[in-house]
């Protein structure tokens, strides 16, 4: 092939990255490649690249000279400082007009940082989350791109072709400016650890409660993934629970040891949360169990001192803790949003997750249609369709938790889910005591339900008074202690 045929360049070839390349060349365009490790860039076109459009290079000068311009280079290397290291490689051998996209899992203000300093250069840079885990990346991904809207448009084309399609829409469209793309992934990615999280404890309860085995639990996984429940989640743990270990006999799944790991979007999703005042206790819950898991010793040790309760025969429901999840993804979108003025749009966002990614689902139709109903709803929950499920599965969701928890089963996505549920829907919650307190031993002030302003009181009795001042709105309490 001549210099300067290529329509894309993909550098960093582990699993992601050939599969990406695999799925541009299977959609009709010509793919320059690239790995810091000679020798893996000549397996992958010796094998699965073999007689296809894809180019091997084995430097950085032959890649970028094997792609036509406005160049368009792809990055699909390890988050963190192997991305900052190939843009330093990449970028010096490009010209103005030319896109970089970091296809990886980063942190959406490194890419905000990125952005800035190619812009500066005239180069592009898109931040693109790319979900679907390997299969996705080779026969359809969800593809979540952020940066300039002019960036977009260069890479438009080649992005929607490749995406999964739902009832002929691709599973991408533009999510906004600099660090939106990767936001919007960060929040996928937190909402996947609710989703799996849930789904565990659903298995906890049908198997150390109701005393189901294998078969029967990939029966009943198999059921729900008849109705509202249908997802790649629940579809494809129907599955695990059918494969048979070849060299004990026994469910693979009772082989494999309980000690969850983690890449780090979790806690980024929590951090931004935290950041922006807002709650998402469900997702919280899901990264706090890996991290319990992972103390796999501990556990064992305490399972031989503390007491263990015991547990009778029962069956549950988990739409409803599915729906707060979501309704928390969704508010944190929001929110980040404001923050860093990208403009989100939510339905769209729901749109591009119904195929290719992790958290597909039959469910996510329901979102966007709650999203087209009312595009400034504050929360899922107030939605009619979603009000409409709470309204039916309240009971059952309680009568799951309160039997988990009665007989020791850990649940706590399922209780936090229930518990910001009960907080959302009280017209009063305890936070008046709180506030009390906090003016008590910190003169933080409070506001009252029959009058305007703020107040102080000082609540030790002076000669048998206790004194309540009006405080201007503005000014400083005299001072904060204690928080």
């Amino acid at each position: 092939m001549t210099p300067n045929q290529c329509d894309i360049g993909l550098i960093g070839l582990a699993v992601m990255g050939e599969n990406l390349a695999l799925n541009m060349e299977s959609k009709g365009f010509s793919v320059a490649v690239f790995n810091r490790t000679t020798e893996v860039t000549d397996r992958f076109a010796a094998g699965r690249g073999k007689n296809k459009d894809i180019q091997p290079t084995r430097t950085m000068e032959e890649f970028v000279a094997a792609l036509t311009r406005p160049r368009k280079a792809m990055i699909m290397v390890k988050a963190g400082a192997p991305v900052d290291a190939v843009i330093g490689q990449l970028a010096p051998l490009l010209e103005k007009g030319d896109v970089i996209i970091d296809g990886g899992n980063s942190l959406f203000t490194d890419t905000q940082r990125r952005g800035k300093e190619l812009e500066n250069r005239g180069i592009h840079f898109v931040g693109c989350g790319v979900s679907g885990g390997e299969e996705g990346a080779l026969k359809g991904p969800s593809l979540m791109p952020g940066g300039s809207r002019e960036s977009w448009e260069i890479i438009a084309p080649i992005f929607r072709k490749i995406a999964a399609q739902v009832d002929g829409e691709p599973c991408c469209r533009y999510m906004g400016p600099d660090g939106a793309g990767h936001y919007v992934k960060m929040v996928h990615n937190g909402i996947e650890y609710g989703d799996i999280q849930l789904i565990c404890e659903a298995y906890a309860i049908l198997k150390d409660i109701a005393g189901m085995d294998a078969p029967e639990l990939a029966d009943t996984f198999a059921e729900w993934n008849k109705g509202e429940l249908d997802s790649y989640l629940i579809e494809i743990t129907s599955q695990i629970f059918r494969k048979i270990d070849p060299e004990t006999g026994k469910p693979l799944v009772d082989v494999i040891l309980d000690k969850a790991g983690q890449k780090g979007t979790g806690i980024w999703t929590l951090q931004s949360a935290i950041r922006q005042s807002v709650v998402i206790s469900t997702i919280n819950a899901a990264v706090e169990a890996r991290v319990i898991s992972s103390r796999k010793e501990e556990r064992v040790a305490a399972s031989k001192i503390l007491p263990q309760p015991k547990a009778r025969k029962f069956k549950g429901d988990r739409t409803a803790s599915k729906i707060v999840s979501y309704a928390q993804g969704m508010e944190l979108l929001r929110s980040g949003s404001t923050e860093y003025k990208w403009d989100l749009n939510l339905s769209d966002i729901a749109t591009i997750w119904r195929g290719g990614c992790i958290i597909r689902a039959k469910f996510l139709n329901r979102i966007v249609e709650a999203y087209q109903r009312d595009p400034t709803l504050h929360n899922l929950l107030l939605d009619r369709y979603f009000t409409k499920i709470i309204r039916k599965t309240q009971r059952n969701w309680r009568v799951a938790v309160s039997t988990a928890i009665k007989h020791g089963v850990a649940v706590p996505a399922f209780s936090a889910s229930l518990a910001y549920f009960d907080s959302y829907r009280q017209a009063r919650l305890p936070a008046n005591l709180l506030q009390a307190q906090r003016d008590f031993f910190g003169a933080h002030t409070y506001e009252r339900i029959d009058k305007p302003g703020v107040f102080h009181t000082e609540w030790i009795e002076s000669e048998g008074k206790s004194v309540e001042k009006a405080t201007e709105p503005k000014s400083p309490p005299p001072h904060h202690a204690g928080e």
